[in-house]
């Protein structure tokens, strides 16, 4: 049987068709879709765990005052303006009056009035209780003459009457004299309330403070409750600060804090907690607090950002993993597990977390355990991996 002769020119054809498809073969097991995924790996190492809470917030005045009338009226002048330092009592800006000088002057006069009433019924109680005393004076001697037959029986009944008549005129001018006072107390209520009303229109500052807005010129008009100024003490300055639900355990009064002001950012102030509020915020799923500083900054800012990290008690000799290690399958938080050349999946519980990345590890890894820290893509349990030092050389 005569064998064909192949030309020269196909098999290297045939050559070439074979190398590359070693060489396709060779890229899809090594860097291809075959290949194995490429990790870094760490080991589960015992050590201390530093827990904070990170949190953004703003300087806000604990203690700011809105200083308006307390009823509608023009603004008649205003007298500092935003960043004035003021004294407690010290005018600040002022209402027209209108008409409530002469409210005061007559309610003035009518308390006047009223006093010179009461001496009135005064003096008439005086003369009453005079009356009075003669007239019980005389019965009593007439009494006693008509026991011994020198006086009819007539003279005594019209000084008994009279005496009786004298005591319904004493408690007459008493009765007059009690409506006086009420009359007149009722008069200085008067009085009172419209020199308050006068002193309403003068709006002085309850406290030493800054002007912090100025919110109504002269000549402008107000309802009651409107702010003319607003006033804040400098010194009542702290941080309300909002941090993750999920990783707030352990935030109570009294931890210590480090704030970051947004426009010194190289210079770390410290403070502490000083209360947290009762109620969340359930839209954002974060708690808030307040932090004070330990020494108030100079040009500290109202409504300055901040950033606020809150540490807690260090955990010593904890089993601890990089943040970066733990994964999630479902609603199981935990890590990849790398034992005798395989991988498997192993639920965790953890505790405190620092803000370097360190994760304390309470249930699940022991000491030593070689788990998956990056991969070049999601691992399964049947996946082949490459150990490297850093993705992109081998180990």
């Amino acid at each position: 049987m005569k064998i064909p002769k192949i030309p020269p020119r196909q098999i290297w054809f045939a050559a070439i068709g074979i190398v590359l498809l070693l060489a396709f073969a060779w890229l899809a097991m090594t860097s291809g879709p075959f290949a194995p995924i490429k990790v870094t790996v760490t080991q589960v190492a015992k050590g201390e765990v530093a827990p904070a809470l990170f949190g953004i917030g703003t300087v806000e005045a604990r203690r700011a005052y809105l200083i308006g009338p307390t009823a509608a009226g023009r603004v008649r002048s205003v007298l500092v303006d935003v960043g004035d330092a003021v004294k407690a009592g010290q005018l600040l800006a002022e209402m027209d009056p209108v008409d409530l000088d002469k409210r005061v002057a007559s309610a003035a006069a009518a308390a006047t009035r009223g006093q010179s009433a009461v001496a009135t019924a005064q003096a008439q109680v005086q003369d009453a209780k005079s009356r009075q005393a003669l007239a019980a004076s005389e019965a009593r001697r007439y009494v006693d003459l008509g026991k011994k037959n020198f006086v009819s029986q007539s003279v005594v009944d019209t000084k008994l009457q009279q005496q009786q008549s004298a005591d319904a005129q004493l408690a007459a001018a008493k009765s007059a004299l009690a409506s006086a006072r009420q009359d007149l107390a009722r008069l200085e209520a008067d009085r009172a309330g419209a020199q308050q009303q006068r002193g309403n229109i003068r709006l002085r500052a309850p406290v030493d403070g800054v002007v912090t807005a100025r919110d109504a010129e002269p000549g402008s008009t107000v309802v009651a409750g409107q702010a003319v100024l607003k006033l804040q003490e400098p010194g009542s300055l702290w941080v309300t600060v909002r941090l993750d639900q999920g990783r707030s355990a352990g935030l109570r009064a009294g931890l210590p804090a480090e704030i970051t002001l947004r426009a010194n950012p190289g210079k770390v102030l410290t403070g502490k907690v000083a209360r947290i509020e009762p109620i969340s915020d359930s839209v954002t799923e974060e708690r808030i607090a307040q932090v004070v500083f330990d020494s108030l900054p100079q040009g500290v800012t109202n409504n300055e950002m901040a950033e606020v990290n809150l540490r807690l008690p260090a955990v010593a000799d904890a089993l601890i993993l990089p943040n970066a290690a733990l994964r999630h399958r479902g609603a199981e938080v935990g890590a990849w597990l790398r034992a005798d050349g395989k991988l498997r999946f192993v639920p965790v519980k953890t505790g405190a977390t620092g803000l370097d990345g360190k994760v304390q590890i309470a249930e699940g890894l022991k000491a030593g355990d070689e788990v998956v820290v990056y991969s070049e893509r999601e691992l399964k349990d049947d996946s082949r991996i490459k150990v490297v030092d850093a993705l992109g050389t081998a180990k």
